[in-house]
């Protein structure tokens, strides 16, 4: 997973931080890539969402973007980790 986040050095400060917090709780291997502070330069986030807002999590083919929405997707993929395999 590849989390692009802004540049605020510490994980307490912004919603970025909020969403690396879960992912080390859940024990997820992510690699993180700081975006330029200013929005006008986010091209590679524009690129992959169209919009130029952080966080922005991939996952393979998916791209989720807005912190509640990461945080919703990292839940829905933990808890189907939990479940027991169906039985025929």
């Amino acid at each position: 997973m590849i989390l692009y986040r802004c540049r605020t050095p510490t994980n307490w400060l912004c919603r970025c931080g909020t969403v690396a917090r879960r992912l080390e709780k859940l024990g997820v291997d992510f690699e993180q890539v700081r975006v330029p502070q200013r929005r006008s330069q986010r091209i590679e986030i524009e690129e992959l969402t169209g919009q130029r807002w952080v966080p922005v999590l991939v996952d393979g083919q998916e791209v989720i973007w807005d912190s509640h929405r990461i945080l919703e997707y990292l839940s829905s993929r933990a808890g189907s980790r939990d479940r027991p395999a169906p039985t025929a």
